[in-house]
């Protein structure tokens, strides 16, 4: 197993790994298979996704949930000292921390236009991305 670093610098960002991925694929012996992600933090997520910076943000928002005033929730959830972080949970939930992609000749055998994603949902913070084949 190997593991990538990705440090984020906004409170809500997309930040493509593909190249960094991609080159730890190219260093396997193993020339086809598939690689495995898994990002160790419940603020973030991983996924494919055609990038566009003009409409990078509206990925993240599409699924994010709206919280009603915080004295609301407190009374509504056991755990409320993570309140303020429960969109940010619930979204990367949505998304998941974990991503198989295939690979063969030494190349991920994504989509033309798809990227691997990290998306940062509670920033900036530094994300361990745990990658096996």
């Amino acid at each position: 197993m190997e593991e990538i670093i990705i440090k984020t610098n906004k409170p809500k960002e997309i930040v493509d790994i593909t190249d960094k991925i991609s080159a730890l694929v190219r260093r396997q012996k193993e020339k086809e298979g598939f690689c495995h992600l898994f990002l160790s933090h419940t603020t973030a997520a991983l996924t494919t996704s055609y990038l566009d910076p003009k409409l990078e943000l509206e990925l993240i928002d599409a699924f994010e949930i709206k919280i009603p005033r915080l004295t609301t929730i407190r009374n509504q959830f056991t755990h409320n000292h993570h309140v303020a972080h429960l969109p940010s949970h619930v979204t990367a939930a949505y998304f998941g921390p974990s991503l198989s992609v295939p690979y063969k000749n030494g190349k991920l055998l994504l989509g033309n236009y798809q990227r691997i994603i990290l998306i940062e949902l509670n920033g900036p913070k530094k994300r361990q991305v745990i990658v096996g084949f």
